[in-house]
Parts: structure tokens; sequence; C-alpha cells
């Protein structure tokens, strides 16, 4: 479980997150929504230990993110918005060295390597150096890398940008197997049909706060709309929210 209580990011006198507070149940997928500019990914940025926060608390699993930030990052998980792999190694260089990290080692981790570049379709390019890759190859090293530990929390920020549509119907269900598992999944995309198949609950952010929170189903009666997209542009409250 996450949680997240109270917390703050200023950047001079722009407040980017201004007193978020949410929970990431375990066995549920969790969506965050919100348009460009609306705290979202300050917000991720600061639960996975990227930012300090100027006030709050993140607990991953019981452990505080500020003063426990090598017990908290080891509870999860992580594809950032931006990639950030070692260009000059292999794929399966750049997911073994975040696999060791996590204390794996030798056939255990050449085996959850092979596993992950089947489920994602890797097996062209797993041995190819990084640099050159298209966008959809960098995104699956970045997914194998965050769940080769077996997190027990997930953090995603537009996982599926890039992939085709084969390789995303491999990470929903793949998302799908990790919540029956009992994992704490949060899902940021700007997908809503991944929001309507996939999310248990759904938190809407926009102008650093939280406008809305409920599944998707609750969401449309909330907004009176036949759909969540309709039903998220309603709740924060523009039309410009559906290009985020």
């Amino acid at each position: 479980m996450i949680r997240v209580e109270n917390l703050k990011k200023h950047f001079g006198a722009v407040k980017a997150v201004d007193g978020v507070s949410f929970e990431i149940a375990d066995g549920r997928i969790t969506g965050l929504l919100g348009p460009n500019g609306s705290g979202k990914t300050t917000t991720l940025r600061m639960l996975y230990g990227l930012l300090r926060p100027d006030a709050g608390r993140v607990q991953v699993d019981g452990a505080d993110a500020i003063r426990e930030p090598l017990q908290a990052k080891a509870a999860m998980g992580v594809v950032p918005d931006a990639r950030g792999l070692y260009p000059r190694l292999s794929a399966r260089e750049n997911i073994a060295y975040y696999g060791e990290l996590q204390g794996l080692r030798g056939s255990a981790l050449a085996r959850r390597i092979e596993t992950l570049a089947q489920e994602l379709d890797m097996g062209a390019f797993l041995e190819r150096p990084c640099k050159g890759f298209s966008q959809g190859q960098r995104a699956k090293v970045a997914i194998a890398r965050a769940f080769v530990g077996d997190p027990q929390n997930l953090v995603l920020d537009e996982p599926g940008n890039g992939l085709d549509v084969m390789s995303n119907r491999a990470l929903r269900q793949y998302l799908r197997e990790q919540r029956a598992r009992g994992k704490a999944v949060l899902l940021s995309t700007h997908i809503m049909q991944e929001v309507a198949a996939l999310c248990d609950q759904v938190i809407i952010i926009s102008e650093g706060r939280i406008r809305a929170t409920g599944s998707p189903e609750e969401l449309m009666i909330q907004a009176d709309a036949d759909n969540i997209e309709d039903a998220f542009v309603r709740l924060i409250g523009t039309d410009e929210g559906i290009m985020a």
C-alpha cells in the first residue's frame, strides 16, 4: 500500500501540488488522471523519491519515503515518464543491473529476465545496446526493469506510450495478474480506454489538487456522463482536459 498525506510542492510562486492526499490499496489498480500542468507528474516524482516535497508524507508499505528512502524504494517498481536507460548496455544488461540492485542473482535473475522478455516480446532486441531503440522498445525495457524484482507496489507513468497494440494488450493483462496477486498498482495515463478497462479506482487531479475520486462508474454518475472521458472533462471543469 502507498499512502500520500497532504503532499505539497511549490516552484517559486507556482503551487504545483497543493495538499494532495490519497491511498493506493493492495489488490487494486488506481488510475491517476490530470491535464497537462495539473501536478500529476510532480506528485509521482515525489512519490518515488525523485523530488523532495515541501510538506506532507509518503509511506510505502509503512516506510517513510523521506526518512527511509531505501526501504520505500525497495518496495516499489517504477516506470517513470523519462525512461532513463543506459544506452551502451543491452536491454538484458539494463534489466539485470536493476535486478541485482534488488538482490537477484544468477539463475534466478536469468529466469526472471527470460520470463519478462517473453511476456513483453523483447526477444528480437534483448541482446542489443539500447542506444537507438524505438520509443516502444525503450518502454518495454523500462517496464521489465521495474518489474524484475517482483515489487509489491507498481507505479507507472504513461507506460503504454510507444507500445503497439499487442504489447499494450500484454501489459494490461500483466497488470490484471498483478492485481490478482494482491499488488498495489498506480497507473498514470491519458488513454481513457485503459482507465475504463483496468482501473478499480480513479483519482483526478487538476491545478495541484484532487478534484474527484471514485470508481469509473461512480465518477460517471457524479459527472452525469455516459463515459469516463466526458466525466473527466466535466470534473476538472474545462474542455482542455481531453488533451491531457
